[in-house]
Parts: C-alpha cells; structure tokens; sequence
C-alpha cells in the first residue's frame, strides 16, 4: 500500500512537472524558425536548443538511468547534450514542431514513470527535472530580449533614428517612495536549505552569524542609476574597481543594457548590469553590495521571531499578488508594486523582478555534495563568478526562493540583473 504522504508528493511532482511544461510551450507561441535557430549572443545558445535539451535530459535521468528505458529519438542525442557541440554549432535544428514532438515523447512516458516510480527515494531528482526545465526557459526568456533589442537597434538604424546619449529618465508626476535603508541586527541565522527541492549549492542548511548592517529596502530604480549616468558614473573612473576599468574598456558601454528613456521606467529597477556596473554604482553612493548572507537573512530571517522564511513573506507559495516572477508580467515591475511580498524586516521586491548582484564569490557550504552531477555546480567554485539572488520577471514558481543562488562571471549583463545597497 503507498502511504498518503508518498502520494501526496507524486501528485504534487505531477502538478509541477505540468504547470512548468505549460510555461515552457508558452514561450514558444508564434515563434519562427529563425527566431527558433538564432544564437543572438556568443555565450548563449539558441532558443530551440534550449528546448530540446529539456527533453533530452529529461529523458537521460528519469527514463534511462531510472526507469532502465531506450532513449528516445535517440538521434538528437548529439545535438541536445549539454557537452558534445559548440554553442556555434547548435544552429541546426530542427523544426519547432519535431523539437515538441521530442517533448511529449518523452514526457508521456515520463509521466507513465512517475506513476510506479519509487518517489520516497527519487524525490530530490525529480525536484532537480523540474527546476532544470525552469532554469532553461528562464534562459529563453532572456535570449528572446536580446533578439527584440537587436531587432529593434536595427531597425532604428535603418529608418535613420539615432540612439540618444544615455541621461537620466525624465521625472514622472509620481515620485517614488523613498529607497531608505532597513537595519538589520547583528546575530545567527539559518542560511541554505535541506529541502528536497534545494539544489547541491543550496546545502546543507547552516548557521551563520552577522555583525549589524544596513540594506536598501528596495532594488536600486532607473531614477536612481540615473542620477549615476548624468553625474558621468561612466566617464569617472573614480568609481571604478581597476578590473571594473579593464571591463569597461573593452565593454565600451554607456548605460545598463535593458535600458530605456520612457519616464515610465522611473520607478522599476535598473535592469541588464553587470557586477562591475553595481560595483560603480554602491562606490558613487558611498555604500557596497550585500553579501550574500546578508542579502539572504533580509529576504528570510524574522529577527523578531528568530525563525526561517521560505520566501520572504512567509511559506505561501509565489503567486501574481506577491512578485513579478514567471514570465507574467514578461518585463520589469515598479519596486514598490507587491506590497505583500515584502520581508519579515520589510524589505521589498526580493524575490522577482530582477536578480541582484551580491558581493559574494560563488562557492561551497559546509557539507557541500555534487548532485547529480559534478558539473551542475562544483566545477563553477572556481573563484571567478559572482552570486546573484533572487530571482527575475522570467523565474519559475519551482525555482523561486530566498535559498536558491545564480552565479554569473561579473562581467555578465545579458541577464535579467540589477542590485540593491548595503552598508
């Protein structure tokens, strides 16, 4: 006889398994081939890559290692591992219609799997699918916005309209509330987590003591960063680290790469910098990034109560009332839009919208074991990327909370990426 609590848990993979795979075909619709087959960026793959790799390693770790089954459609298997070619080289693809139909291939037997699969000892690998899927499509979603922005500077370029030079956004009638400065006490607090969803950097759950600090209630908006770029925060190397500088030459930049002119944006975060970008910015104003503990004990840690949140407003899972997240809203939100999703120290916008910059280094907790595989996380503690926090617009519910952390190299601005100050 399986025990409710086993049930409960195959039932809730089900649920999860279907409502990412919906997100996933969302991002699809009305696509075309050449959008389908585009690398719009070096470091990225195309966009239909992506979707046949989902399939691929779902097939890989639930229907062969598990299940003992056949690969399906095992001609794809060259072109979809994550390890054999070139991102130059996964250009030639197949249809949209061909790459879905590798998808429900597997995903019907998949899910015939789940039915007899043994969940109380696979459960963590299950979790591990679902969230791979999501980290993928989050990837699409961004892609997809480097597509749009090229398009849309050549399209310009043709009908003869120059780019303005980079200023600050024109005032709006409505001022933003003012970004003030939350104080956090000094103590312990439980960092990472033990979950069955938690992925292997995220363990093992540990304690961690802080000495007081200040973090910024907010995000920092484009008002703001504005007021960086006016001041001439690009041309000043004063407020540049001297790898900053070194970025910055070869970058030649002016302004975030999602930036835009419409006053609209006034109040949503600044979006599309790199950790050199954030670095400038907190040296302008006389503060640093968080780290990332300390980013993590304000989106997690009740100092009143000295207890753990999942998410920053409590243990209610994300939904449109409480953040910007998977591809709802599909652009940034004012940071001061979801006033329930605010932290037990009342910190806001922490999960959603963008993922902030810390100062942290990506590395290892205490405990630290590669799952499920060496190479989803332990070969990047290589000194050299940065952690960010959070989450954006284009995250997945299943990928959602304050334990989980992105690493990207600090020169890195293609992702959906802004920050918030501390001192």
């Amino acid at each position: 006889m399986i025990s409710n609590s086993i049930q409960s848990c195959r039932e809730a993979i089900y649920r999860d398994l279907q409502q990412c795979r919906s997100g996933t075909f969302k991002l699809f619709t009305d696509i075309d081939y050449d959008t389908f087959c585009r690398q719009a960026h070096p470091d990225f793959s195309p966009v239909g890559w992506h979707l046949g790799h989902i399939a691929y390693t779902e097939d890989l770790w639930l229907l062969q290692r598990c299940a003992g089954l056949k690969p399906v459609f095992p001609k794809y298997h060259q072109l979809f591992a994550a390890d054999i070619l070139p991102k130059e080289e996964r250009v030639y693809l197949p249809t949209l219609e061909e790459v879905e139909c590798y998808l429900n291939s597997v995903r019907k037997q998949v899910l015939n799997y789940l039915k007899v699969a043994p969940i109380d000892e696979q459960e963590r690998l299950w979790r591990f699918i679902i969230q791979h899927e999501s980290q993928h499509c989050e990837t699409v979603a961004f892609v997809l916005q480097m597509q749009r922005k090229k398009e849309e500077g050549r399209r310009k370029k043709e009908e003869g309209i120059l780019m303005p030079n980079a200023q600050c956004p024109i005032p709006d009638a409505q001022c933003p509330m003012p970004n003030s400065a939350i104080e956090i006490p000094g103590g312990e607090f439980y960092m990472g987590s033990d979950a069955a969803e938690a992925l292997d950097n995220e363990r093992s759950r540990h304690l961690c003591y802080l000495e007081a600090y200040s973090i910024d209630r907010y995000p920092v908006t484009c008002r703001q960063y504005g007021h960086f770029m006016e001041s001439g925060g690009y041309q000043n190397p004063d407020w540049w680290s001297a790898d900053g500088r070194k970025w910055l030459q070869s970058a030649k930049v002016d302004r975030p790469l999602y930036w835009s002119e419409n006053p609209a944006f006034n109040n949503h975060p600044v979006c599309g910098v790199s950790w050199y970008e954030a670095e400038a910015y907190c040296n302008f104003t006389d503060k640093r990034l968080p780290s990332e503990a300390e980013w993590e004990k304000a989106a997690s840690w009740d100092t009143t109560n000295q207890t753990y949140r999942i998410y920053p407003w409590g243990e209610e899972q994300p939904n449109g009332s409480l953040c910007n997240h998977g591809n709802n809203i599909a652009s940034t939100s004012p940071v001061d839009a979801f006033p329930k999703g605010a932290s037990a120290v009342s910190c806001w916008d922490m999960l959603g919208n963008v993922w902030e910059w810390t100062a942290s280094t990506f590395d290892a907790y205490p405990g630290f074991e590669s799952y499920p595989y060496r190479g989803y996380s332990q070969v990047y503690f290589d000194g050299e990327h940065r952690v960010l926090k959070g989450g954006s617009w284009a995250t997945f519910p299943q990928a959602l909370r304050s334990s989980f952390r992105n690493w990207y190299y600090p020169g890195v601005r293609q992702i959906i990426s802004g920050f918030r100050c501390a001192k």
